[in-house]
């Protein structure tokens, strides 16, 4: 298979999942409180099989999973992420004793994760982490400092924490660890977001942690941070292509078959050509995630670069596609509880989270010019 063809298998696993958004995920997400963890809804992810996925599947089954979902249940796509983004350090680089406690509970939607790597004065600039694990004894440290705009807090079950051991050392001194969210010392406090995702701040006052909770290596673990971010990349990018594929849908059926000036508004030039716009740019982002996915199975040595073109084309087409959608709808598409209206809330976070558009331009470039001296 290429990146660029999917089995008929694999086709009707997307359309099942579509159904299934649709069917069964969308009422448990309306009866969710917007920027709450939806628990029922994380639980039926994993009565459904879809969790377990998480630790099983490739980069580009991740992707299909995410663009499927989003393309009729956005709230499911983001609780299977999380789920993911915050449970990945522990699958990849936990002890069994961790994963043996955890992994279980995150695949049958009873625990929930969360992903801390951001604070307030370290959000595109990861490796300038001022929270600091201050060592306690043989093997014991003690995590002070703030996490923010960390997704699922302050209601997740576990966090993997990344926190600052070695002073002075940049991204070389940040080591990961896996926190319960009963541990003392750690409480915290929901952020009210322009989207309806779950996202707080966290606040750890000499919160205990011993070597039992590392994840990788000390010192080692901004690659931890980075290793889970390259995976899910290209599927942030997914998200938004099953956003924009949405938009897109609800636009053709709207200018087909709305009345205006004499005709239909797809009869319009002006209208036509927007639409195919709007489907030559989502096509061509859906494309490179594929192709970034399956370098990031194949083991390829260019997926930091790959993962970042594909996620700042996905993310910035799904903008330009749900925005040409509200335009095409007009008032109705800013009415609350629109489609669009909701898309058009969920579409601007991913521009930031998980490395900002300028971020991935600047990957994207030193990845070039690494590349230039190395020939």
């Amino acid at each position: 298979m290429t990146a660029f063809s999917l089995e008929p298998e694999r086709l009707a696993w997307c359309a099942r999942l579509r159904a299934l958004a649709a069917e069964r995920l969308r009422p448990l997400a309306e009866e969710g409180a917007p920027g709450r963890v939806n628990r029922p809804l994380v639980a039926e992810l994993g009565t459904l099989g879809l969790l377990p996925r998480l630790f099983t599947s490739g980069a580009l089954d991740l992707c299909l999973m995410r663009e499927s979902l989003a393309h009729g249940c956005t709230e499911a796509e983001t609780a299977l992420a999380l789920q993911g983004l915050g449970a990945h350090p522990v699958h990849a680089h936990g002890a069994e004793e961790l994963r043996a406690r955890w992994l279980p509970r995150v695949a049958d939607g009873t625990a929930i994760a969360a992903f801390a790597l951001s604070e307030p004065g370290a959000g595109s600039d990861a490796a300038a982490l001022a929270l600091t694990a201050d060592p306690d004894g043989p093997g014991r440290w003690r995590l002070t400092g703030e996490k923010r705009w960390i997704s699922n807090a302050p209601e997740a079950d576990f966090y993997t924490v990344f926190a600052r051991t070695t002073a002075g050392a940049g991204a070389r001194g940040v080591t990961a660890f896996l926190v319960p969210a009963d541990r003392p010392g750690l409480t915290g406090t929901a952020l009210d977001m322009l989207s309806p995702h779950p996202v707080g701040a966290l606040s750890l006052d000499a919160v205990p942690v011993r070597a039992d909770d590392l994840l990788g290596e000390v010192d080692r673990g901004f690659r931890v941070a980075m290793g889970t971010l390259n995976l899910f990349r290209p599927s942030v990018g997914a998200f938004a292509v099953g956003m924009a594929r949405a938009a897109l849908d609800a636009t053709l059926e709207h200018t087909a078959g709305r009345e205006a000036f004499g005709g239909r508004l797809s009869d319009l030039q002006a209208v036509s050509h927007q639409v195919a716009e709007m489907a030559l740019r989502t096509e061509s982002a859906r494309l490179m995630v594929y192709a970034a996915a399956a370098a990031y199975d194949a083991g390829a040595p260019d997926v930091p670069r790959r993962a970042a073109m594909a996620k700042l084309l996905a993310t910035e087409t799904a903008q330009y596609v749900v925005d040409r959608a509200v335009q095409l709808h007009g008032a109705r598409a800013l009415q609350r509880g629109h489609l669009l209206e909701h898309l058009y809330r969920e579409v601007r976070a991913p521009r930031v989270y998980e490395g900002a558009s300028e971020v991935q331009r600047d990957i994207i470039a030193k990845e070039l010019y690494k590349s230039l001296e190395s020939r």
